[in-house]
């Protein structure tokens, strides 16, 4: 068995990630005849086959599934002393890489991006949207954003953006139609555009008015795991929406939706942006969280 070089190791590592040649090719910016060669090489000389391929998909063999294991922990060691040395640099540079939920990403994250760009040239900012409750360091994220309840302990929390309230919306033509919940239990009566997260279980709706707390399993015609398409529904008359307020306000100021329930949806803490704590900041991150703090 011949010695595993690390551009092979790297290149398995990327293509077991994103189990595709195509996109683990794009992660490290080279061609994919150029990765497919350096993982045939890697297997050639381990002597073992490491993945599973046919034209749609790549799997991870046994061989393959015990390798990856030992070389994510390995590579994170790797990753972690770089950032040491990034942590070092009086000016930013490199990439920072960033998992939000969709919906975060456009009230809390896009607003910061050109600002942020135009101060710190050196810097790569990449932001991946996933609803899902990723884990951030086997996914190679410097940080995620979520909501304070939803972060594991180990990890340093930062408040990012300002406090959230959620709002209950319909089309004037639906409020016209079916009249609109003066209570959290009215909705019952009401059909509801669902959101469905990645984990597959319904978003319930929850409300609060002077301490006392009602949660809602609420029904409808329609299910969805867009807020974007959510917000389109509702516009188009299909039923009561629960959304973001900073993601209906500019509809509800022209007449295009009504709300309702506005008393029953106080406001709530933020969201907050989360990174490991035995992880050094680097100095993209820093000036990220510098940022964000200012707004």
């Amino acid at each position: 068995m011949n010695r595993p070089d690390f551009t092979g190791l790297a290149a398995f590592l990327s293509v077991a990630k994103n189990r595709s040649f195509r996109h683990a090719a794009v992660d490290l910016g080279v061609s994919r005849s150029a990765l497919s060669h350096s993982v045939r090489l890697l297997e050639e000389g381990l002597g073992l086959r490491l993945l599973h391929r046919t034209t749609r998909s790549v799997a991870l063999t046994e061989a393959g599934a015990r390798l990856i294991g030992r070389l994510q922990p390995a590579f994170g060691e790797i990753a972690d002393a770089i950032e040491d040395l990034n942590a070092l640099r009086d000016t930013p540079a490199g990439v920072l890489r960033i998992s939000s939920p969709r919906p975060v990403t456009g009230l809390v994250v896009a607003p910061l991006i050109p600002a942020f760009l135009r101060a710190h040239p050196q810097m790569r900012l990449e932001v991946i949207d996933d609803d899902a409750l990723v884990d951030i360091v086997a996914d190679g994220f410097d940080a995620g954003i979520r909501f304070g309840e939803r972060i594991e302990r180990d990890m340093v929390a930062v408040p990012i953006g300002p406090r959230q309230r959620l709002a209950v919306v319909a089309s004037p033509a639906y409020a016209a139609a079916h009249g609109l919940p003066r209570h959290p239990r009215d909705l019952d009566r009401h059909g509801c555009i669902l959101y469905r997260f990645p984990s597959g279980s319904l978003c319930r709706w929850n409300f609060e008015q002077d301490g006392t707390a009602v949660e809602v399993t609420v029904d409808g015609p329609l299910v969805l795991n867009s807020h974007e398409v959510i917000l389109q529904a509702a516009l188009q008359d299909v039923g009561l929406a629960l959304l973001y307020e900073d993601e209906v306000t500019p509809h509800l100021a022209d007449g295009r939706l009504v709300r309702a329930l506005a008393d029953w949806t106080p406001e709530f803490a933020g969201f907050f942006l989360y990174y490991p704590s035995r992880r050094h900041v680097s100095a993209g991150l820093r000036a990220f969280i510098e940022m964000a703090r200012r707004r």
